[in-house]
């Protein structure tokens, strides 16, 4: 009996640990919160060129796009490094360029970015 009932705590507990690893992924214990970051990626299509060539010019949607976003620097560095970035052909070492092209004072320097320190 005794074995049964250790059975069916441990069946129990389980559940429960799934249950909230289930519920932390589905509302929100990500970097972006709700949306993933490769949802978010999508949202930063204004700097497709910007996070390509160090030398384009930097567009008012998107320093608008990346200033939003990088009121939370580990969504904008995940943003960054996800795989519809890499698709996109973002240049993760020229887009973590984008805050300071934009001249925010109130940008993450010094943030660590994978290999990457925002300047």
């Amino acid at each position: 009996m005794a074995a049964a009932s250790l059975k069916f705590v441990c069946l129990v507990g389980l559940l429960l640990v799934v249950n909230v690893a289930t519920f932390a992924r589905v509302y929100g214990a990500g970097e972006c919160g709700k949306s993933s970051p490769d949802n978010e990626a999508i949202k930063l299509a204004p700097c497709a060129t910007a996070a390509q060539d160090e030398k384009a010019s930097v567009s008012g949607s998107c320093c608008a796009q990346v200033k939003r976003m990088g009121q939370n620097p580990k969504c904008l560095c995940a943003v960054l490094l996800s795989d519809t970035a890499k698709a996109s052909g973002v240049n993760p070492q020229v887009a973590i360029t984008i805050p300071k092209r934009c001249n925010f004072a109130n940008r993450p320097v010094g943030y660590k970015c994978g290999p990457y320190t925002l300047p």
